[in-house]
């Protein structure tokens, strides 16, 4: 399979503190790959720079063979939602906005057509079992409630890349299989790429490959 999204070398500090060192990731498109690792290794951050959210000090990040610091923001923003769909540990809601607005916002900001996006936005609420969420806003849902409202507007664009920072860290056991089994059917009917940080042992292993990071750095690449 060939690369559509690779990050070589990268290195990111906040302040004095190296988040990482030169690590590295590839994904083949249709690939599902876990990043693993004790906590502080740089898995969020390496996905958060896979994903064009930060720039690296240094080390090259290509998506679909165009680096991602030849792009302006303007570019990279339109990326973002076009081609990469990022779920982030908290959901990262807009707090103004019912769970609808939320999930249709990435089409309506590309300008779809209204009544469509918000049909969409209806769709993928109700995959993952929270239609019943469309009219409430964040404040009014649990943790649980937001993280699955902001996986469908990840999901809802269509996306070629899949990115998810701990995706069911906030769920119980049985919305977290659901919302797992949704990442995945999406991923495979849709042929598109997903990448996952996780803890969870039974989420890398439903990886087709799993990258591991210690310290900033590569520690091995095992295969699933």
């Amino acid at each position: 399979m060939s690369e559509l999204l690779d990050a070589q070398s990268v290195r990111k500090s906040f302040g004095r503190t190296e988040a990482l060192r030169g690590a590295s990731l590839s994904v083949a498109a249709g690939e599902v790959v876990a990043i693993t690792g004790p906590s502080g290794s740089g898995k969020s951050t390496l996905l958060l720079c896979a994903a064009g959210v930060l720039r690296p000090e240094s080390g090259r990040v290509t998506y679909d063979g165009h680096l991602l610091d030849d792009l302006d923001e303007a570019d990279r923003s339109r990326l973002r939602r076009r081609d990469f769909g990022l779920v982030l540990q908290f959901g990262q809601l807009v707090p103004e906005l019912t769970a609808a607005q939320n999930v249709a916002l990435p089409l309506l900001l590309d300008r779809h057509d209204k009544a469509e996006s918000f049909t969409a936005a209806r769709g993928w609420l109700e995959r993952l079992d929270a239609l019943d969420l469309a009219d409430a806003r964040p404040g009014e849902m649990s943790g649980g409630e937001s993280q699955r409202v902001a996986i469908a507007r990840a999901l809802v664009s269509g996306p070629r890349v899949i990115f998810a920072d701990e995706p069911t860290g906030a769920l119980d056991t049985v919305n977290s299989e659901r919302v797992l089994q949704v990442l995945l059917e999406v991923a495979r009917e849709t042929s598109a790429s997903l990448v996952i940080v996780t803890h969870e042992n039974r989420v890398a292993a439903a990886a087709d490959r799993e990258v591991v990071l210690r310290d900033g750095c590569n520690e091995q690449r095992v295969d699933a």
